[in-house]
């Protein structure tokens, strides 16, 4: 695959492409695939190093991770599709927007940033990619639980704290420490935002203290046509404290993306 594929497409989406968060995998879109109304196929893949997913070889990227996308969904049989990314998920659906601009009929950006970690935030994670390294575990990272769901949404189910550590539980330090140095060396992108050539939605919960509301404002008012979505009561996993809400805001983005195709003209019959 080349490094930047900047061709062009104007078909229809037809697939829905589904991006996790850090540290987890595809498991936590399981329970919104159930309330979306799509008869799209939904592809739901594990990030490099996370899941099943092997760790790579090389140096950590953003980029690498939205190319094996890329791949994925090529290998699928699919020319155009809607991409939705949470989180670090969102970071990746940028880099595939950048690099295979063709691909993206539709950008669905979920508790994310477009913008790059600043010098203290990037030395954390490679402070805790060197831990979980060196330990060889992943309890350098279970602390996070407790800031990327809300309280409303643990005193209304108070099982999702457990289930949260437990995904994490099961991922390879070596991904965690992968993933953590490919977000840590990630370019501003806000500029690829006012370049998506389609419908845009940034969803945030109103309670996410990690990609706040006007982290999603300035996302907004960057892309060419984006809409924006706050799901009430909702921390920094949206898709998982409240599936419904979300997968009604990318119901809607389908249906916009599909509105946004140009229809072959008929052919003259007479």
């Amino acid at each position: 695959m080349n490094d930047t594929d900047t061709s062009s497409s104007t078909g229809p989406a037809t697939a829905l492409v589904l991006l996790h968060g850090f540290p987890l995998d595809h498991r936590m879109w399981d329970d919104l695939t159930g309330s979306l109304a799509t008869d799209l196929q939904v592809l739901a893949p594990d990030l490099p190093g996370l899941g099943r997913a092997a760790v790579p070889d090389g140096e950590p990227s953003v980029d690498r991770s939205a190319d094996e996308v890329a791949t994925l969904v090529e290998a699928a049989g699919h020319e155009r599709v809607v991409v939705a990314g949470l989180s670090m998920g969102g970071y990746v659906a940028l880099a595939l927007a950048e690099r295979h601009p063709g691909l993206v009929a539709g950008l669905a950006l979920v508790d994310t940033k477009s913008t790059a970690d600043e010098e203290p935030a990037r030395a954390n994670r490679e402070r805790v990619a060197d831990e979980v390294e060196s330990s060889g575990s992943v309890e350098a990272v279970l602390g996070m639980v407790a800031s990327l769901l809300s309280d409303e949404s643990v005193r209304e189910r108070p099982d999702l704290p457990g289930v949260v550590t437990g995904w994490i539980r099961e991922q390879q330090p070596a991904g965690i420490a992968w993933s953590q140095r490919a977000m840590a060396a990630r370019p501003d992108r806000s500029d690829v935002l006012a370049d998506v050539d389609g419908p845009v939605v940034v969803v945030v919960g109103e309670d996410d203290t990690i990609t706040p509301l006007a982290v999603a404002q300035h996302m907004v008012s960057t892309a060419r046509d984006a809409e924006l979505v706050t799901v009430p009561g909702a921390g920094h996993l949206s898709a998982l404290e409240a599936p419904g809400p979300v997968a009604a805001a990318l119901d809607r983005l389908l249906w916009r993306a599909a509105e946004a195709t140009p229809q072959s003209p008929e052919t003259p019959t007479g």
